[in-house]
């Protein structure tokens, strides 16, 4: 262990964790880990970087510790690949209730 703290899995990455990039720059901190809910994976993270809200793909991130989180890229590269956050797109599901005519007008899906 360094001062970094033990190695933890995403789901206890705390917000107000420092990002670091892989030459040592501090990027910004935490605001959450957000994960693919349906395949329970580690999706990314959103980052305060100032007063923005950065996203943070998964493959970027190296190691995540109790007090930092490493990127594999250096502070050069985090400026291309690390981008605004914006909320994934919306999911549907079958309405099975919409009947034969709903689903031909397009009622057959609804927003989850």
């Amino acid at each position: 262990m360094t001062d970094s703290g033990a190695p933890i899995a995403y789901g206890l990455l705390e917000s107000g964790t420092p990002v670091v990039s892989s030459d040592g720059i501090e990027l910004g901190r935490v605001e959450r880990a957000v994960e693919n809910r349906k395949e329970h994976i580690f999706d990314g993270i959103v980052m305060l970087s100032g007063d923005d809200e950065r996203w943070v793909d998964a493959p970027e991130v190296a190691r995540i510790y109790e007090r930092r989180v490493e990127l594999g890229v250096t502070a050069a590269e985090a400026e291309t690949l690390v981008g605004p956050y914006a909320p994934g797109a919306p999911e549907f599901r079958a309405n099975v209730k919409a009947g034969r005519l709903g689903r031909f007008f397009g009622g057959g899906w609804r927003r989850s």
